[in-house]
């Protein structure tokens, strides 16, 4: 009797929660905490997903360095210390210091430093490998074995099937042996004297790629304030979204933020445009740019897909097939073009780009369902946080045709109040504690009783001109109930809010839509509950996200897993996570500019601010925010109350 072949088992993910990666897309290097790139996993250097270096063991008189501790230097460097004992001297005391610092494009600086009290010859090893490896590959468990090692120049060199990688080193090695891939130093060094070996790894003897492969146009701002965790998390934030910028390949001058380091280092259509979005404090460069880079894919011709971005599919874990990234890139297009006009997109911008949003908004005409929802992916459920983005969609598009003078703004003001009327009395579901609203609706109706993370976007409606925020699809009533539930333990977790209730009988805390902490939906949250008046709940995901990412490191990956906080825990890594990733890089800066309360309006040549009740962090202040193109800083002081200290001259306080 012939037995059913069981399923070929989906090779894990090399982990790499615990790795040291310095990035500067499209290079990286990804190394373990104490240095030494032995060829495991996923360690190496590559550059635009090819592993050009994944093996650099460094021996130091005949013995391999001790590990003292390996940090992050900034987003595109890092430093291992460790300490070598030689027997110069008697008793147990070290006497070289060995520091390495890595760049992410394949530059490695390794000093050694001499504390013995007498000149000391020093042997100095380093064991060179690759396998040329696709990043894919690696992910997938296909990575092959090293490939011999020829020796060039001042160093060594692998090739394969017309690719190649070199490493060349300065001061030159004393011995190169291609056999073991092996490089030689004979180094003297006398008291307090130093020595420095650079390495550089690329793809020939001469190409070294620069820190930062594109203009940067993000601006240079900073935050301070009473709790110092402030200023790391938003420095940070910042360098790791400019260290995620990628050259768009049609046009290289238009710059988008890839997904994330090391599993999505490329263009996610809906995450790229969400990081645009939350950065437009830093300037309207990197909207402007993606806008750019969606709109030429965006699909032409008069079928039911035109106008559509196209993306691919996304898991939605458990509950509900994958949804389509395309379908939230195409909704969100139009509200980050309507929200940068207000930061300040120039006139030029927004005539390019106008032309595109009205398309997003004539392929939504289309694609919306008899019941006036929309599927996804069609025919499909009707996901709430679809909805949202619907809603949002329709209200700041019509904010966007009326401010640049274009028809059909009503039509989407009707549409949205039909949606909101509809919305309330099929997705809402009563109970004895108040309700909530389902996570979706299936193609016959039937509503998916779960409480999830992606109800935040209930709550994210959107900015509108005059500094003002747009209606939600809840009413009053159950927005407050929302924001009870939101704000429950069962769903904030004290380091950020779940992707799914503790009390859902399906929760898994790391599961990336079953109750693992989402930094994007978290942020979301936060804003809209500041927004929306709910400011105890809003500070609470705050404190639990700052202490996140203190945890971190101030780089907050993803996602993580998300017990319940008690006395002395700390948020789980997640094995599969991206870190850093573009969604929680610009979070970090989306979360303090929410605590701001700042609600620009740049065609008025206004800017309001409404700060978080209560100063939940005490005084903050932001500095080199952009606005209208042109710096601006604001101060929240220990009582909540804002004041502007700089901002263009023709910008007034309103509102």
């Amino acid at each position: 009797m012939a037995h059913p072949v069981p399923p070929a088992r989906r090779p894990e993910l090399p982990p790499v929660h615990g790795a040291v990666i310095c990035l500067a897309a499209p290079c990286l290097a990804i190394s373990p905490e104490h240095g030494q790139l032995t060829g495991r996993g996923i360690e190496g250097v590559y550059r635009a997903g090819l592993r050009l270096l994944s093996r650099c063991v460094l021996r130091v008189g005949g013995r391999d360095p001790v590990a003292v501790q390996g940090r992050s230097l900034g987003a595109d460097r890092a430093a291992f210390t460790a300490t070598v004992r030689t027997g110069a001297e008697a008793g147990p005391d070290p006497d070289i210091g060995v520091e390495r610092v890595r760049h992410a494009d394949g530059t490695e600086r390794i000093t050694l430093r001499s504390y013995a009290t007498r000149s000391v010859r020093v042997p100095v090893e380093l064991a060179l490998g690759t396998d040329l490896a696709e990043l894919a590959a690696i992910a997938a468990g296909r990575a092959g074995p090293e490939l011999p090692a020829a020796v060039h120049a001042a160093g060594l060199r692998w090739s394969t099937g017309g690719i190649q990688a070199v490493v060349t080193a300065d001061p030159a090695p004393d011995d190169a042996l291609a056999s073991t891939g092996l490089l030689r130093w004979q180094l003297e060094l006398g008291p307090g004297e130093a020595r420095t070996i650079e390495l550089r790894t690329g793809r020939d003897r001469t190409t070294r790629a620069s820190a930062g492969q594109v203009a940067n146009p993000l601006a240079d701002a900073r935050a301070e304030g009473d709790d110092p965790r402030v200023e790391a998390w938003f420095r940070t934030s910042v360098e790791d979204l400019g260290a995620l910028l990628l050259r768009d390949p049609e046009q290289p001058g238009d710059a988008f933020a890839a997904a994330g380091a090391p599993w999505r280092l490329g263009l996610a259509q809906a995450e790229s445009l969400w990081a645009a979005r939350m950065a437009l404090p830093l300037g309207t460069g990197l909207a402007a740019a993606t806008l750019r880079v969606l709109a030429r894919a965006q699909a032409e011709g008069r079928g039911p897909g035109a106008g559509m971005i196209p993306g691919p599919l996304r898991g939605a874990g458990p509950q509900l097939p994958p949804g389509c990234t395309g379908t939230e890139a195409t909704l969100a297009f139009p509200v980050v073009l309507a929200e940068a006009r207000l930061w300040g997109l120039p006139e030029e911008e927004m005539a390019r780009l106008l032309p595109a949003a009205e398309r997003c908004l004539g392929w939504l005409r289309g694609a919306l369902g008899e019941d006036g929802f929309l599927a996804d992916p069609d025919p499909g459920p009707r996901r709430c946080e679809t909805q949202a983005h619907v809603h949002r969609a329709a209200l700041l598009g019509a904010d966007l045709l009326d401010g640049c003078g274009r028809p059909g703004a009503e039509e989407w003001r009707d549409r949205a109040a039909r949606l909101r009327e509809r919305f309330r009395a099929e997705f809402w579901i009563d109970g004895p504690d108040g309700g909530r609203p389902a996570a979706a609706l299936h193609p016959d109706g039937r509503p998916l009783l779960r409480l999830t993370g992606a109800a935040a976007h209930l709550l994210d409606t959107g900015l509108l001109s005059g500094g003002r925020t747009a209606p939600g699809l809840l009413d009053r009533t159950r927005t407050e109930q929302l924001a009870r539930l939101l704000g429950a333990p069962a769903m904030d977790s004290g380091w950020g809010l779940r992707s799914m209730s503790s009390r859902e009988p399906d929760h898994n805390p790391f599961g990336h839509r079953s109750g693992a902490v989402r930094v994007h939906e978290s942020v979301i949250a936060l804003s809209g509950l500041a927004r929306a008046g709910f400011a105890k709940e809003a500070a609470g995901l705050l404190r639990g996200l700052l202490d996140a990412a203190e945890t971190f490191g101030y780089r907050l990956p993803e996602m993580y897993a998300a017990g319940q906080r008690t006395t002395g825990s700390a948020p789980l890594p997640h094995p599969a996570a991206c870190r850093p990733a573009a969604v929680a890089a610009a979070g970090g800066v989306h979360a303090l500019v929410a605590l701001a309360g700042i609600l620009p309006n740049a065609p008025a040549g206004t800017v309001a601010l409404h700060p978080l009740p209560g100063a939940p962090l005490g005084s903050l202040r932001l500095s080199g925010l952009r606005v209208s193109e042109r710096p601006f800083g604001v101060r929240v002081s220990r009582l909540g109350l804002g004041m502007v200290e700089e901002a263009a001259d023709a910008l007034q306080l309103g509102g």
